[in-house]
């Protein structure tokens, strides 16, 4: 039988010998990596400490492109210290204004069949140029970028065969809503999706990309469409037609699992609040009145989506009671709408002109009002993800926000226009401005370069290696599906903190537990109990780092997401899993937990727990390869990689 296109990438970028059996450990050679500025710091405050001149990857590239609202000196500073590392280690950098770090790389540096880390889990969305793009938090790539390869569990391939084609008011948006719809926000766990078939030939890149993007917010490890003509066409319109290659899956490629999704059946389609796979008809929430319309984000902020949402409005004005702001997703793609007039006829309707930034996306301004309704193109909805803690966020296709900006209620773009028909002969450009100037390449020789580092700016805590007895107390106990965003708020406040450990350690989990800091610090050493997909979201990492900084040593839960886990094995947090989740309901907040043998548990990847207070005990079982449980031995991966690198050196 033949290879699928993901094993075909995977077995190519192999570094030990392995099978690619399911679950079965694999390291992989990471070609890029990603960073933006918002997890970057601590990126490579990571690789600063290995000592090393200059990284090691095929291409590193550092975006500037989340927190633009200078609100002080904090952002700035940040932005400064980061054109400066780049300089010294060879790293290019995209500087504010460039555009968003997913939809820049992927037209601009991305190449078919090479292989991506980035510090974003929505890194996924350059899989749909075909490549094998994988989300991760910051200490995994600094690593890649150190040269070493990035371990995890061969996940299975699962064929999304798409048949048929989307009919004119349906868009790409409502195929990636529909696979949450099927799944659920932790349905793609250690697998990755492939697209194919008919249905495939009618996407173009950047519809592909709006589906491998949001294949994040299933907890995939990637998604993945092939390498055809359509991204032959998208090379030759950015100018870089010799550096594609064609890359298909064989034509009798095996799978671990099958779906089929037949693109004519589709309809709008709209997630409500407050997770992304609570997905119903646009239809179905008819007549929900809406305050606040974002047209943006790397999901949804192509040529042909801000067309869309034009033609929407076009001759039309933008409700009374509707606040209406349009991000396009480039420097590239907006000199192409404005020659064209297509900013203006926004203007004309009333919407307002954003930054080229992520911006509202991570509810970096723009935040709804209170109890406000938000319908949103970008890829979240979690809550406070807009800025607003008690806010509503509808995630939905830039025709359908348009119509509801139009409207101020939720609907669809058939209400407003005479023929949605017109919609489908949108297309992408055949043809981009290109123009790179905002891009700073790496210098051949970076060694005198001085780092500039703001006072903002502190050093990466450490966590100690663990001991043979644990004695703590339940710092907090979680439901499920906590997300990242539940444990670092993100806004144009705390985005500005995440340099500083100790200043943003303070508003750990303040949206879901205020008084989470206080009781962490009076306790000292402590474990957080949680439910089902307990991290989802985010790569951010200073959802594993400002719990470790308060003494947390572990986390129990009943399952975790995979970014979040990896990210608390890097920074030395041991995640335990209950080995009969019905365990979860006999530990309370607060309890006094015990646990001996620890090292020698760990080891054996099964922990006996302890409940002083309720006078019960459980076990607990370690979801880990080897080399992980050595990584936590050693109190987290930078001292693990440290070893590994001067040995390599």
């Amino acid at each position: 039988m033949g290879m699928n296109l993901s094993k075909k990438i995977i077995k190519n970028h192999l570094v030990k010998d392995a099978g690619m059996a399911v679950e079965e450990e694999i390291y992989l050679k990471m070609d890029h990596t990603l960073t933006h500025d918002i997890t970057a710091v601590m990126a490579y405050l990571a690789f600063e400490a290995l000592d090393l001149p200059k990284v090691r990857t095929e291409c590193s590239v550092s975006y500037l492109d989340h927190n633009l609202l200078y609100v002080d000196n904090k952002t700035p500073d940040d932005h400064i210290f980061l054109q400066s590392i780049a300089k010294k280690y060879g790293v290019y950098l995209s500087r504010p204004g460039n555009g968003i770090c997913h939809s820049v790389h992927y037209a601009r540096f991305g190449i078919p069949g090479k292989t991506i880390i980035g510090s974003d889990s929505h890194t996924t969305t350059a899989g749909g140029i075909g490549m094998l793009s994988i989300g991760a938090g910051g200490m995994d790539v600094a690593t890649a970028m150190a040269g070493m390869p990035f371990r995890l569990k061969m996940p299975k391939i699962v064929k999304v065969n798409l048949i048929g084609h989307l009919e004119p008011g349906a868009a790409a948006k409502d195929i990636i809503l529909e696979m949450l719809r099927r799944l659920s926000v932790k349905g793609g766990l250690g697998k990755i999706f492939e697209y194919v078939g008919e249905g495939v030939k009618s996407l173009e890149v950047p519809e592909r990309a709006t589906i491998t993007n949001m294949g994040a917010e299933l907890g995939a490890t990637s998604s993945i469409f092939p390498a055809d003509d359509a991204v032959k066409r998208f090379f030759e319109s950015q100018g870089r037609a010799d550096e594609f290659t064609e890359l298909l899956p064989d034509e009798d490629a095996e799978y671990d699992e099958e779906m089929t999704i037949n693109l004519s059946e589709l309809t709008p389609l709209v997630a409500c609040p407050s997770q992304p796979d609570q997905v119903r008809p646009v239809s179905e929430c008819q007549g929900v009145k809406v305050q606040q319309v974002f047209i943006g984000s790397c999901t949804n902020a192509s040529y042909a989506d801000i067309r869309k949402a034009a033609a929407v409005l076009k001759g039309k004005k933008v409700h009374e009671d509707v606040s209406c702001t349009c991000a396009v997703s480039t420097r590239q793609i907006f000199k192409k709408l404005l020659r064209e007039g297509i900013i203006e006829d926004l203007i004309d309707s009333g919407v307002r002109i954003t930054e080229i930034a992520c911006g509202a996306c991570t509810g970096i301004g723009q935040a709804p009002a209170t109890k406000g309704v938000s319908v949103r193109t970008s890829n979240r909805n979690f809550p406070g993800r807009g800025g607003t803690a008690d806010a509503s966020l509808y995630l939905a296709s830039p025709e359908v926000a348009a119509a509801c900006a139009v409207k101020g209620y939720i609907c669809e773009a058939k209400e407003v226009m005479d023929d949605v028909s017109v919609l489908a002969d949108i297309k992408e450009a055949p043809e981009y401005p290109v123009d790179d100037s905002m891009i700073i390449k790496p210098l051949e020789d970076g060694s005198d370069v001085e780092i500039i580092r703001g006072p903002n700016i502190k050093p990466l805590p450490i966590n100690t290696a663990p001991t043979q007895e644990l004695h703590a107390k339940v710092s907090l106990k979680a439901g499920d599906n906590v997300t990242t965003d539940d444990i670092t708020p993100a806004n144009a406040q705390f985005s500005s903190m995440r340099s500083n450990i100790p200043l943003i350690a303070e508003y750990a989990y303040s949206r879901y537990d205020k008084d989470f800091v206080g009781r962490a610090k009076e306790m000292k050493t402590s474990v957080i109990v949680g439910g089902e997909n307990y991290g989802q979201g985010s790569s951010r990492e200073h959802a594993a780092i400002t719990p470790m900084f308060l003494g947390v040593k572990a986390v129990i839960v009943k399952s975790l997401a995979r970014i979040h886990k990896n990210n608390l094995i890097n920074h030395g947090v041991i995640p335990m899993l209950f080995e009969n989740p019905s365990d979860y309901d006999a530990i309370h907040l607060g309890d006094e937990i015990e646990i001996h043998n620890l090292l020698d548990g760990m080891k054996e990847k099964r922990v006996a727990v302890e409940n002083k207070t309720r006078g019960t005990s459980f076990m607990t079982r370690l979801d880990l390869s080897d080399t992980e449980v050595e990584i936590l031995l050693k109190g987290g991966q930078l001292a693990y990689i440290k070893s590994k690198v001067s040995v390599q050196a």
